[in-house]
């Protein structure tokens, strides 16, 4: 029996299941966890439950989004699923669910990933994790329909960024073209994703592009945001979304550096390189992980404290 077959077992085995998703979701993450929760809602699953403490704005319009709950009475689920999440401590806080589950199941993409669920479905090469899921609904002979469709073609945007990025193959357009012949609308899903933004988030990004500096000839970009500049644009979840990478798309940036307050009393590091550095090896350094030119960790450290260490990774990379 191989994996796929193991997972599929295990599903159908489970009376209570539970989805979790990475700590700052993305719209990998959200989209992906929603596509499965409505495929097992659909497959008769009636004891579903995905959790996700913070959803940005930006993916409310998704279908399955008003059933996410922030936490659970349940305390043994019968099985955890994690999605597009590298390592256990990711688990938005809330890896209890998975340690107390009668047995895991990781589904990612991710090259760094520990392998720490009982089941890892786990394709580094996927441009996207939604990518993976499209392979297993597929081998599990589940109608992908426009509601799950839609769930997962917001994953798939959200992590080639709009189809720009290098981990793209012929595949990745097989799979939007296959959406596409299920109804899915492609030009309203990438505005509502990439486009549309709060008032909050654009004032957010004028306070990071105002405090941008260059350092190493041009090749490392940096910039932060505090809570206080949380507070003050009356900032919502998701609001950060795609700073980071305006110093990336700067001509001569090598690596792009970004911290954020996440109202917690700690930061999130995110890291974004264009050619020869691998930002993930850099991310493992200090606990965290994901792709060779998209990575990020979380600190308690002060912004100045943080920003020295990660220049002296980053510089020995150059």
């Amino acid at each position: 029996m191989n994996t796929l077959d193991k997972i599929l077992e295990n599903v159908n085995n489970a009376n209570s299941i539970v989805i979790l998703a990475h700590e700052n979701p993305d719209g990998d993450a959200i989209g992906t966890s929603l596509a499965l929760y409505n495929a097992l809602k659909m497959q008769g699953k009636e004891n579903v439950d995905l959790i996700i403490p913070e959803l940005p704005k930006t993916f409310s319009f998704l279908p399955g989004a008003e059933d996410i709950k922030t936490e659970s009475d349940v305390e043994n689920y019968d099985l955890a699923i994690a999605i597009d999440c590298a390592a256990l401590e990711m688990l938005n806080g809330w890896k209890k669910y998975f340690e107390n589950a009668k047995s895991t199941i990781v589904i990612d993409h991710h090259g760094t990933n520990t392998m720490y669920g009982d089941y890892n479905f786990v394709n580094p090469d996927a441009p996207a994790c939604a990518e993976v899921m499209i392979v297993l609904l597929n081998y599990f002979n589940i109608d992908i329909n426009k509601e799950i469709g839609t769930c997962l073609l917001t994953g798939i945007i959200t992590d080639t960024g709009g189809f720009k990025y290098k981990g793209v193959t012929a595949e990745t357009f097989e799979f939007v073209a296959a959406l596409l012949r299920k109804g899915v609308n492609v030009s309203d899903t990438y505005r509502k994703v990439l486009q549309v933004k709060t008032r909050s988030a654009f004032e957010l990004t004028r306070i990071a592009n105002d405090r941008l500096e260059f350092l190493d000839d041009g090749k490392i970009a940096f910039t932060y945001v505090t809570e206080e500049d949380l507070d003050k644009v009356n900032s919502v979840p998701g609001d950060h979304e795609g700073i980071v990478d305006i110093g990336r798309d700067i001509e001569g940036v090598e690596v792009s550096i970004f911290v954020r307050a996440n109202r917690h009393g700690k930061y999130k590091v995110s890291l974004r390189s264009n050619n020869k550095v691998n930002v993930a090896e850099i991310a493992l350094l200090f606990g965290g992980g994901g792709h060779v030119k998209s990575a990020a960790f979380p600190t308690s450290e002060s912004i100045e404290s943080i920003k020295e260490k990660i220049l002296r990774e980053v510089r020995r990379s150059l």
